[in-house]
């Protein structure tokens, strides 16, 4: 009797790709997909798809390689989990895109077998994803991802110690999911004024107008500069902040082989969204002590990406980290610390991209791990 194999995803805008999955994956067994909702890819992803879920459902179904398949019936990035409850399969497949220590952790748990595949496209086919195609048509906007001095950028911070914060601009490799860290909430008040990319302009003045267009006259709560700056300039940026929104200062590196040095021991891991109304401010601890010690982390790792020195970086970005979750402790719930400890030996750093409380988690690595999600540096600058 074959297996019950599993998996899950979007499936929108069905691609060779998709069909390449269902293939490598149907070699395990008879194969199973369940799809996620309209509902639950406009909470995760922030967007409309472009085909109904029941149109979605009606694709699959119509593959070969697809012995059945349905709309899960829960929400959230583990939508599927009341389904295989219900009818658990042998074998549950997954990309390196979509692997998350929580369907791992659910695995042991109900003792289904967990595969992570590559992706690797049928002989003589390019190479497909979601993302890639719809950048033709839809936003190709970056990406950030901060290192470190993360919180300085709000001056109930920096008003204690000041000091820098560093970012770096990533291109849209994957479409990254929303409450995760990624400077989702920035980048979607970007796409009402540019919905496709970035206009030619210098990326100072650019990441200024970006500022002021999600602070708009009368809001309640700044959104901090460094999402703006992270986004709109190019490379590795820090920006020095005194008791201010917007920065004194700021320096930019952009040498090919930094930041080259950078993509090969950065990578990312996808634990889950954060929290809706997860409140981190409800328990702080910001001092002069904390925020120091924050500022100093920040110092010494843009020094040592200049020296491209692996061992001072990772040490700097976990000090870095643990200054942020002494100042808020709701960054790191008990869940997201325990699988964080998974990957305490086969990392040299580990934190949490953005504000915490889930989303994804930064790895600093001497070589790329196998379930992890590479980063693409942006290197375009405008020319003055």
């Amino acid at each position: 009797m074959a297996k019950k194999v599993f998996v899950t995803g979007c499936y929108d805008l069905l691609h060779s790709g998709h069909v390449a999955f269902f293939k490598e994956a149907a070699e395990f067994g008879d194969l199973y997909v369940g799809l996620g909702s309209d509902r639950t890819i406009r909470e995760l992803k922030g967007r409309d798809t472009v085909n109904s879920d029941q149109e979605r459902l009606y694709m699959v179904k119509s593959i070969r390689y697809v012995k059945d398949a349905w709309i899960n019936s829960g929400s959230g990035i583990m939508d599927f989990e009341k389904d295989i409850r219900k009818n658990v399969p042998d074998v549950f497949v997954v990309n390196e895109d979509g692997h998350s220590p929580a369907k791992e952790v659910l695995c042991n748990e109900l003792g289904i077998e967990y595969q992570i595949l590559k992706r690797i496209p049928d002989a003589g086919l390019p190479t497909r994803s979601t993302t890639s195609i719809r950048t033709g048509v839809q936003s190709h906007l970056p990406y950030r991802i901060d290192l470190a001095g993360t919180w300085i950028d709000q001056p109930y911070v920096s008003k204690f110690n000041p000091g820098w914060a560093i970012t770096l601009s990533l291109e849209p490799t994957i479409e990254f999911n929303e409450r995760c860290g990624m400077s989702t909430s920035t980048r979607n008040a970007l796409r009402k004024i540019w919905p496709y990319e970035l206009p030619a302009m210098h990326p100072e003045k650019l990441a200024q107008l970006a500022f002021r267009n999600e602070n708009e006259p009368g809001r309640s709560e700044i959104s901090g500069a460094q999402d703006s700056i992270g986004i709109c300039m190019p490379g590795l940026v820090r920006h020095y902040y005194d008791n201010c929104y917007w920065p004194q200062k700021l320096e930019s590196c952009l040498d090919d082989s930094i930041l080259d040095w950078l993509e090969q021991h950065i990578s990312l891991r996808l634990l889950w969204p954060r929290p809706a109304g997860l409140d981190l401010l409800k328990e702080t601890y910001i001092n002069t002590e904390n925020v120091k010690a924050l500022t100093e982390a920040a110092e010494g790792c843009w020094n040592a990406i200049q020296q491209k020195d692996l061992e001072k970086f990772a040490h700097f970005v976990k000090k870095s980290f643990e200054a942020q979750i002494r100042m808020f402790p709701a960054m790191m719930p008990t869940d997201v610390k325990e699988v964080m400890e998974q990957y305490k030996d086969c990392s040299l750093a580990r934190k949490l991209a953005g504000a915490g409380g889930g989303g994804y988690m930064i790895l600093v690595t001497d070589q790329p791990l196998d379930d992890t999600i590479s980063i693409s540096v942006r290197r375009q600058s405008f020319n003055m």
